[in-house]
């Protein structure tokens, strides 16, 4: 029997429950996207949609990235968080048939909060089908090698030969400290109906992280899982936001979604989820997940 981490059940669920709302925003803003909206226009429908469902905070405002941006094309980690027409941020790009998009959205709900990543197309992508196909393999090895108590440096590192393997480039490097994943923490539920953001990321979440890296920093370990020094560590309890995000000419591709990590195991908080959903329609999700092999 796996020891818990020191989330109860009970907090699992609100967890899974804002987890489902993210996605649902997703699913439900993509299916009403047409050519011609530009990615302004869809975050704001999904902060919208979010606001009228219950979310009072966030980790950060809704991202949309059309086109060859869902590659992050030029977009290079913290340079591309300073100063105010950010490069990372919703711009102007309109969608085109066939062009593959990426939506990705962080609500909280009274304390508890997810981060989702979604991708899709409007019409038809081969190369973006053939990059979340082979998203299935990046998820099995992911909880396979924290469930064997790799260090997160390592595992970091596994995505990346994965990434090398198949041909592809690993565009979570692009991400700020260059992550493949982050905590997120439990925030006290103080009763407001919305909480201040700054530069499209929600203070009090920015704040728990900035704790977190402060505790970790005490007692050896990153809040910021990615392939450096500071992550060279057996996987921490708690609840991490994993994102692998993939790019091939100029299509790029990924989920997120919440990894539980015990104290002995792993597993992802919830199953129901697109990309899982998908992958059993085309029958690459067996009725019984085998995971991949950690090497010894």
């Amino acid at each position: 029997m796996s020891k818990q981490s020191d989330l109860a059940e009970s907090d699992l669920q609100r967890f899974r429950e804002v987890q489902q709302l993210a996605y649902r925003c997703a699913e439900t803003i993509a299916a009403d996207m047409r050519p011609g909206m530009t990615e302004n226009q869809v975050a704001r429908r999904m902060k919208e949609f979010l606001v009228d469902n219950g979310a009072d905070d966030c980790l950060h405002q809704p991202f949309a990235w059309f086109g060859d941006r869902t590659a992050f094309t030029g977009f290079t980690g913290l340079k591309h968080m300073a100063g105010y027409n950010l490069a990372f941020f919703p711009g102007s790009r309109r969608l085109e048939e066939g062009m593959p998009f990426i939506l990705d959205c962080a609500p909280s709900v009274k304390g508890y909060t997810a981060d989702i990543g979604y991708s899709a197309v409007v019409g038809e992508n081969k190369v973006l089908d053939q990059l979340m196909d082979d998203l299935l393999e990046y998820r099995q090895l992911i909880v396979a090698q924290v469930k064997a108590r790799r260090p997160l440096a390592e595992v970091s590192r596994e995505v990346d030969a994965l990434c090398a393997r198949h041909g592809y480039e690993p565009r979570h490097k692009a991400y700020p400290f260059q992550v493949l994943a982050h905590r997120v923490e439990p925030l006290q539920d103080d009763g407001k109906s919305s909480h201040a953001s700054v530069m499209r990321f929600g203070l009090r979440s920015v704040m728990a992280l900035q704790r977190s890296r402060w505790q970790g920093r005490r007692q050896g370990w990153s809040p910021l899982w990615n392939s450096g020094r500071g992550s060279e560590h057996a996987p921490t309890p708690g609840l991490w936001a994993v994102e692998p995000h993939l790019g091939f000419r100029g299509v790029g591709a990924k989920w997120e979604e919440l990894l539980v990590v015990t104290e002995d195991d792993a597993y992802w908080l919830d199953d129901n989820v697109p990309h899982v959903r998908r992958w059993a329609e085309r029958g690459l999700w067996p009725a019984r997940s085998e995971s991949p092999e950690v090497a010894a």
